[in-house]
């Protein structure tokens, strides 16, 4: 490889990445530096961390977003850039940010002087954007382990809390499981293609859905040993019971990014991987997403209706979003795809607005809001707080003319022109379902008989304008669907073409 060309087109193309992980380590080392210096008073570097590390992501995105390479296959077909990874690290940066911003009071009421959420952070942001980026089952390997290893310390960041602990330790366990059986699945399709690149596996099974008599059942098993594994990253069922432990006990921040980022990169990487590559072999994996979405689907609209914990709650409410996004992933078409995408830019937004309204609920007297009944009278106490939490319900439910009904309604009709009723039907039902523990939640803001007396402390300025922002999206969306209709049909079109 020529060094100059190396240079001009390969270390261009991921300069973003390059300058994202060297400012994390920068942060890193002054970090250190600075908290273990006697000379400078150990100084609390929590807060000016957290702002560096969004400052770092509005440049990462800059970098991005005016990169003058459109499309590049680069370091010998292992990463991939374009149209499709550029979107995916912008909603990847932007949720980031997010995230980050309106945690700045949570940690300064809780008291987490670490400096290192921060950079932990930035570092599991910059596997997840080498993970859209992957091209070779190595490199979606590496980028996975990168991003999960921080995930498992964000985990346990409470440190003197044993919920914390504990769900670090959970995480830890299956978490590790999980990476075994991907590795396997991985060492399988090498051992029977004599290949990892994802471009060369596509054109080694292309045209094997025509004579199915020769396709080896070791490649079939390790398809499988894949799928399985990404769904258990992104809380499918029935590989979902690590989530609720992890995002209850977990800090409401790291729950809230645990909620809103990853599940973009995972669903990223399993489409081009199995849109792209493994597609002439869909009918060994489609029917493994088909059992997941159902499950998914159901379980979580059954069993929520148990729940009388906030973040609980959430996380069940998850699992749900996650089995209608793979009902459009199950179908096999472009617009199955199309809805995906579509479904997944609105879920990040309609979550995020969900976990910021958790961290807004701080009780005067210390506290947050844990069971649904501290919410009570919330309409009488914040007429503005419970009108904002309704639209977000009414939007999770599907109701119209919110942006969750739009997404419902796409990825419903993609499953019926791709002749998945099943999956249309339950999904229909199961939203039934969900619109009654959704609208659960107005009863008890506007209409529960009020036993005490709940007051909360007024919320921080970044997550106000976050909560503001996300809601006025939620309602205003179905006014002007347009440009991300287009934008989603693009990619979809980049993905399966």
């Amino acid at each position: 490889m020529n060094v100059t060309t190396f240079f001009e087109n390969h270390m261009l193309v991921i300069l973003p990445e390059v300058f994202l992980l060297i400012s994390a380590s920068t942060l890193l080392l002054v970090g250190v530096g600075l908290t273990t210096d006697r000379g400078e008073g150990y100084p609390n570097m929590v807060k000016p961390t957290l702002w560096l590390s969004v400052y770092v992501i509005l440049l990462t995105a800059l970098l991005i977003n005016n990169n003058p390479v459109p499309s590049a296959t680069l370091f010998n077909g292992a990463v991939v850039h374009d149209g499709f990874t550029n979107v995916a690290k912008m909603i990847l940066l932007g949720s980031t940010a997010a995230c980050l911003s309106v945690g700045v009071q949570y940690i300064k009421k809780e008291g987490l002087h670490a400096y290192e959420y921060g950079v932990l952070v930035l570092f599991s942001l910059a596997g997840m954007m080498a993970l859209v980026s992957s091209f070779d089952l190595i490199t979606f390997y590496l980028a996975i382990e990168l991003q999960s290893l921080c995930f498992y310390t964000l985990a346990a960041f409470k440190r003197h809390s044993a919920f914390s602990t504990e769900s670090g330790l959970k995480y830890f366990i299956l978490g590790a499981f999980s990476s075994g059986l991907l590795l396997f699945g991985c060492s399988l399709v090498y051992g029977f293609t004599g290949t990892t690149n994802f471009e060369e596996l596509a054109k080694l099974v292309s045209g094997m859905d025509q004579t199915p008599e020769l396709v080896s059942s070791g490649l079939t098993i390790g398809i499988l040993f894949i799928a399985t594994a990404l769904l258990f990253k992104v809380s499918a069922a029935p590989f979902h019971q690590w989530s609720i432990d992890v995002y209850e006990g977990a800090p409401t921040i790291v729950s809230t990014f645990f909620a809103v980022v990853p599940k973009i990169a995972i669903l990223g990487l399993f489409l081009r991987l199995f849109y792209f590559s493994f597609y002439d072999l869909i009918d060994s994996w489609q029917q493994v997403l088909v059992i997941a979405s159902l499950s998914s689907m159901v379980l979580a609209s059954l069993v929520a209706l148990q729940q009388k914990k906030l973040k609980r709650f959430l996380a069940y409410s998850s699992i749900g979003h996650v089995g209608y996004m793979l009902v459009g992933f199950a179908t096999g078409t472009i617009e199955g795809v199309q809805a995906l995408l579509l479904y997944s830019i609105l879920y990040v937004i309609l979550v995020l607005s969900a976990w910021t309204f958790v961290l807004s609920t701080e009780k005067q007297k210390g506290g947050r809001a844990v069971f649904f009944t501290d919410l009570s009278a919330m309409s009488r106490i914040n007429p503005l707080m419970a009108l904002t939490f309704t639209a977000i319900m009414f939007s999770s439910a599907g109701v119209p003319p919110l942006s969750g009904f739009l997404a419902k309604m796409y990825v419903f009709f993609a499953a019926m022109e791709g002749s998945m009723y099943l999956l249309a039907v339950v999904g229909v039902l199961t939203s039934v379902i969900g619109a009654f523990y959704y609208i659960r939640f107005i009863k008890i803001m506007y209409f529960e008989e009020i036993k005490e007396w709940t007051f909360f402390a007024p919320i921080g300025r970044e997550q106000s304008l976050v909560l503001g922002t996300t809601t006025l999206f939620i309602v205003g969306f179905f006014l002007y669907p347009t440009p991300l209709l287009l934008l989603t049909h693009k990619l979809a079109l980049t993905l399966c073409i």
